[in-house]
């Protein structure tokens, strides 16, 4: 019964957890704008596979594969970092690297992006001190709502893009800030909660 305990303990010690920080978009009004602009893209034919609502946030850092041991301290880390509660507003449709080649479809922010980059250089240096590298690409405010999977109806999905390229999708309130574990599947990533950290009222 011991060895089995020790095995148990020995083998959650190296799981590897794909893991990320995160601000989850839960207004009901923005992601029924968002489920309206999904629509609408898909419209297009263009080649495209969609996030489910319940998995819609804004990418703070994108960890990776880490062990428990790891996260544990990440949180540590996490609580250290204070924020009051602020207002997003999300504004406009995009794509990475540009909408005439799309890979990533993404909704921007026109209010909300200094007080998340606030967030991120508060993260950034803690994530460091545990060994992290650094972010190469920085970080950039915004909603993936889509990945194009091939160059079908490209021409279409563009137009429909700059269509929407001002399109308003309405504010909420963050009030946490979510470290959050992704599991991938065959029907696509599900998304679970490890750690929140609420704002400072």
């Amino acid at each position: 019964m011991t060895q089995t305990t020790i095995r148990g303990e020995v083998e959650l010690s190296f799981e590897k957890i794909r893991s990320f920080v995160a601000v989850d978009v839960t207004d009901s009004v923005v992601l029924q704008k968002i489920a309206t602009c999904r629509a609408e893209l898909s419209r297009t034919g263009a080649d495209l596979r969609f996030v489910e609502s319940e998995n819609i946030h804004a990418t703070l850092r994108f960890l990776g594969e880490v062990s428990v041991s790891v996260l544990d301290q990440v949180k540590n880390e996490l609580a250290q970092i204070s924020f009051q509660p602020f207002v997003i507003e999300l504004t406009g449709v995009g794509a990475f690297p540009n909408p005439r080649r799309p890979n990533v479809v993404w909704i921007g922010m026109s209010r909300g992006a200094e007080e998340l980059q606030w967030i991120f250089s508060q993260l950034e240096p803690h994530l460091r001190q545990l060994g992290f590298p650094a972010d190469r690409k920085g970080f950039s405010p915004h909603i993936t709502i889509g990945r194009v999977k091939s160059g079908r109806n490209r021409d279409a999905l563009f137009s429909s893009i700059m269509g929407m390229s001002d399109l308003q999708f309405g504010s909420m309130t963050v009030g946490s800030v979510k470290l959050k574990k992704s599991t991938l599947t065959p029907k696509g990533p599900i998304y679970s909660t490890i750690y929140e950290l609420l704002a400072k009222s």
